[in-house]
């Protein structure tokens, strides 16, 4: 048993590694041996499991998507109705804080390794797709009345300006701070009909 969790808990701090790195220090120096500095191991023990620059982006991209998952579950599982489940889903992409800056950091990094990579552009679309899926049913929810065609119109609207904010807003934060930010989310779910405040608009 003992060695079971030692096991678990070596993986959960290269994990951490692996995540401090990329969003401290960023994606050019993403390397076996930066993570072994940042978890305070050898080389040898990261090799072990992850043998080379891949698998450690392969882990990232995971992590990245594990957490995100778990945290909009919870949102959406706690929300008093439809429509404040789809702000608190959306607002939780935002670069609000410092955890949610370094998520945003590590998805844009991830995303440039990724263009040239066969293997690693089909997690991060895959990724990518389910938090799609995951909005429109959100909407749809949030506005049952609505066609398919403007539910899938109006999540890909609401993605493209949650996520483009939180990536502007991590690389200057100053510039696009949480405030501007949540009154960005606020204009566009009152635009799109969806605030709590207001019944859908016609569609």
């Amino acid at each position: 048993m003992t060695r079971i969790v030692d096991k678990k808990a070596q993986e959960a701090a290269l994990s951490r590694a692996v995540w401090d790195v990329l969003g401290q220090q960023g994606l050019e120096r993403l390397t076996v041996r930066a993570v072994a500095a940042a978890a305070g191991c050898t080389t040898g023990l990261v090799m072990h499991r992850f043998p080379n620059r891949q698998a450690l982006l392969r882990h990232a991209r995971q992590l990245l998507h594990e957490k995100t998952r778990a945290r909009v579950e919870a949102l959406e599982r706690d929300a008093p109705s439809p429509r404040a489940a789809l702000r608190d889903v959306l607002r939780q992409g935002l670069a609000l804080d410092a955890e949610t800056r370094h998520e945003s950091i590590v998805w844009v990094g991830f995303l440039a390794a990724a263009v040239a990579d066969d293997e690693l552009i089909e997690m991060h679309r895959a990724g990518n797709r389910a938090w799609r899926a995951r909005v429109e049913r959100l909407v749809g929810a949030a506005a049952p009345d609505w066609a398919e065609a403007d539910v899938s119109d109006v999540a890909l609207g609401l993605i493209t300006m949650a996520e483009g904010a939180a990536a502007f807003a991590a690389a200057d934060p100053v510039a696009y701070p949480p405030a501007a930010q949540e009154q960005m989310l606020t204009a566009a779910l009152t635009a799109y009909g969806l605030s709590e405040e207001r019944r859908s608009l016609s569609r």
